[in-house]
C-alpha cells in the first residue's frame, strides 16, 4: 500500500508541473476577475502545504524558504506581496524534487502516529499517511484552480 501512495504523489505532481510547463510569465501572474490568486501562488502554496504536511508534522526538517509562509500561506494573495516571489523555474525544481524527498524520508513511516491536526475543512489527521493522503486531495483542488486560471487568463 505504501508504494501506491508514493506513486500517486509522483503522478499528481507530474500532472501539476506538466500543466504549467511553457506557461508565459503573463499567464503565470494573471489574476482574472473573480479570483484572488494566480498560477504562481497556487504552485508555491502546493509546495508549502506538502512540505509542512509531509515533513513538519512527521518531525523531519523542511526545505522551506523563509518567505514562503508570507507569500503562499493560507489567506495570502499576490496583491499583498511586498517581496519578489520565486521564478517559475525555481518553483518547478522545488516541486519536482519534493516527491522523492518525501519517499526517502518517510518510507515505512506512514502508519506512525503524530500530533493530530484538524484541517480547515474539519478533517482530523493523526498519522503520517493521513497527512500525505490529504496532500493529494489538496494538490488536486489547486490543480483545478490552475486549470481555471489558465483558461481565464487568455480572456
Amino acid at each position: 500500500m505504501e508504494q501506491i501512495v508514493f506513486k500517486q504523489i509522483e503522478f499528481v505532481r507530474s500532472v501539476t508541473t506538466q500543466a504549467v510547463t511553457g506557461i508565459s510569465e503573463e499567464s503565470l501572474d494573471c489574476i482574472p476577475e473573480g479570483f484572488n490568486n494566480n498560477v504562481r501562488w497556487n504552485l508555491g502554496h502546493i509546495y508549502l502545504v506538502q512540505e509542512k504536511f509531509a515533513f513538519h508534522f512527521a518531525g523531519e526538517p523542511m526545505q522551506l524558504p523563509e518567505n514562503f509562509d508570507r507569500l503562499f500561506g493560507r489567506g495570502t494573495k499576490p496583491a499583498d506581496w511586498n517581496e519578489e516571489p520565486p521564478t517559475l523555474e525555481r518553483l518547478l525544481k522545488m516541486l519536482a524534487a519534493q516527491p522523492t524527498r518525501i519517499q526517502e524520508s518517510l518510507h515505512n513511516r506512514l502508519g506512525e502516529q503524530v500530533e493530530p491536526y484538524t484541517t480547515g475543512s474539519g478533517l482530523t489527521l493523526s498519522t503520517i499517511g493521513e497527512f500525505i493522503n490529504f496532500t493529494l486531495y489538496h494538490e488536486g483542488m489547486h490543480f483545478n484552480s490552475i486549470k481555471l486560471l489558465k483558461r481565464f487568463a487568455g480572456r
